[in-house]
């Protein structure tokens, strides 16, 4: 199935006239490449890709980049060729009593990207948004894939500070099929969600407003966000990502999934039972990302919580 992919950018203006942040897109081949002034910030994959023709994956940002330029993320780590940046994904699908794929591990499952928009906003952020649509194999309608969950994607982009960058996530999912339930993996881990797949360096510590956290083969009880620190940034210095979980959230705070190394860190959602989609109110999940280099306090994290 192929649609027409519509590109579009929208510069928003005040009354004084239009009003420039140092924040910019940068159209490519494959995808968007988002800019804060000379440094690169993420990439968005718009084409998919593969690696020997399995895994094809789109719709995920890799890469994520520090504030001094390192990358943070990885895709198709050799112990996980199924991991991807940051993205989101669940093991369940399904549809009534058929399971229709595994987007997690990518098996029976495609996405294609319909519409992209850009937005610059007057107060210095940026918005990319996209819509998908997933299909698999096993949901077809005379001989085609037929679309069977829409999903909307806004990722604001906030102007950096000297010690930080923030970035937003809204994910938007609307069945198109009746009785469809989407779940995490079926077992006591339970993951699926929003994740992000790091580099993990030997010094990688986990912690949150109580103190340090030591991670555990099943999903940990969160407080709503989790720092990941360690010799993250240039040249082996300190830096760290700080994952965020949205008090508006459905089971907020959603449990934790979190691996000391070969493997990617989870905000894991909604667990082994799988949970109904509607066909006309969009389950909605948001979670943001502070990217920051040296270290960042547990405090300051909490108040960004409350905005």
């Amino acid at each position: 199935m192929k649609r027409s992919l519509l590109i579009t950018v929208l510069l928003v203006s005040v009354a004084n006239g239009l009003v420039w942040g140092q924040l910019t897109m940068k159209k490519q081949q494959d995808g968007i490449k988002i800019v804060d002034g000379t440094s690169d910030v993420l990439f968005y994959r718009m084409h998919p890709l593969n690696i020997d023709g399995e895994y094809e994956r789109c719709n995920y940002i890799h890469p994520l980049w520090g504030l001094n330029g390192n990358v943070l993320t990885e895709d198709f780590p050799a112990d996980h060729l199924h991991h991807r940046g940051v993205f989101w994904a669940w093991h369940q699908v399904w549809i009534g009593d058929e399971r229709i794929g595994d987007p997690w591990e990518i098996k029976d499952f495609n996405q294609e990207i319909t519409e992209i928009e850009f937005i610059k906003e007057p107060n210095k952020t940026v918005w990319l948004k996209s819509e998908v649509l997933w299909l698999s194999d096993k949901w077809k309608k005379n001989g085609k894939q037929k679309p069977y969950i829409r999903e909307n994607v806004s990722i604001h982009v906030h102007q950096s500070t000297l010690k930080y960058r923030r970035i937003d996530f809204e994910i938007r999912l609307l069945a198109l099929e009746e009785n469809l339930r989407i779940g995490g993996s079926e077992d006591e881990k339970g993951y699926g969600g929003f994740s992000v797949r790091m580099v993990l360096p030997d010094d990688v510590e986990f912690s949150n407003e109580s103190g340090n956290i030591k991670p555990q083969d099943n999903a940990i009880k969160s407080e709503g966000f989790v720092n990941i620190s360690g010799s993250m940034g240039k040249g082996n210095s300190a830096a760290g990502i700080a994952i965020i979980d949205n008090k508006e959230n459905p089971g907020y705070p959603q449990n934790l999934i979190l691996r000391q190394k070969n493997s990617m860190q989870n905000i894991a959602w909604p667990g082994a039972e799988p949970v109904a989609l509607s066909t006309t109110e969009p389950l909605v999940l948001k979670y943001s990302l502070l990217v920051y280099s040296g270290k960042m306090k547990a405090k300051k994290i909490s108040k960004l919580l409350d905005e």
